[in-house]
């Protein structure tokens, strides 16, 4: 019962986004940015093919540039922070629609439990963000096609489950804050802020030395997402990643759970 309500709550929020110009907007935009970044990091003037061409006829490489690997390290940090940039979009309709239009009260007195409701709009989001990533995983496996030797598949697909779930953490806290007011633009320029505080918690995490370096590293989900990247997995990032989309669950459970006290 409790799965297909979830399932319900889904698909209800996917359709959402697709009758929405919103979702489309955000889809080209994200199409755009990395397929320019795609261009300009692999074969731009600048990109890492033209680099070790001009390292060839001028003599100037000492050890062999790995073109796959420099690629997947380059081009996941450009979808990195591009996620930064559309997760606040895509989270903060989530609640403060809701809330706008009035059928928040529904949801909230409604039999199934808050947190499933959470979770049937966080699963959409999740799914609308990774459909948004298709052409850019496309346009990579073409590109490491070529790859001699080829690029072991173990690190493109950490590369993208860290990128999936680095997502997934910020859309949480996204709907958090989204259940927090009834403004969209409130909630995505809230949203931003809380990610720009996690990137300082990151910069912070590199330059503060001894004991407290060491704790902001445990929680800096870009350290665990460079590792992800790398193909280095290490079951504490992924605990991490899990414990912040857990947490988003549990404080918009209990926002709305909250409303409804009031409510009453």
């Amino acid at each position: 019962m409790i799965i297909s309500n979830i399932v319900a709550i889904t698909q209800k929020e996917l359709r959402s986004y697709f009758v929405s110009p919103l979702a489309y907007i955000v889809a080209a935009f994200f199409w755009f940015v990395s397929g320019f970044f795609f261009i300009e990091i692999l074969i731009g003037d600048r990109g890492i093919i033209q680099q070790v061409l001009l390292g060839e006829q001028t003599g100037s490489i000492i050890a062999p540039i790995d073109v796959a690997t420099e690629f997947i390290n380059s081009y996941l940090a450009i979808l990195g922070t591009l996620s930064m940039l559309i997760v606040p979009i895509l989270s903060m309709g989530l609640y403060a629609e809701e809330k706008k239009l009035g059928t928040i009260e529904l949801l909230a007195t409604s039999p199934i439990a808050n947190w499933a409701v959470a979770l049937g709009k966080l699963i959409a989001a999740i799914l609308l963000f990774t459909f948004i990533l298709l052409p850019s995983f496309l346009l990579e496996a073409i590109a490491l096609s070529a790859a001699k030797p080829p690029l072991p598949v173990a690190i493109p697909l950490l590369a993208h489950l860290g990128l999936i779930l680095l997502s997934s953490a910020f859309l949480a806290i996204g709907m958090f804050i989204s259940s927090l007011t009834v403004s969209n633009i409130v909630a995505a320029i809230s949203t931003f802020g809380v990610i720009l505080i996690l990137w300082a918690i990151d910069l912070a995490a590199n330059n503060l030395p001894g004991p407290l370096g060491r704790v902001l590293n445990y929680i800096s989900l870009l350290q665990s997402y460079n590792n992800l990247v790398q193909g280095v997995l290490i079951i504490s990032d992924i605990v991490l990643f899990l414990s912040y989309i857990f947490l988003g669950l549990f404080l918009t459970s209990q926002s709305i759970n909250l409303f409804r006290s009031n409510q009453q």
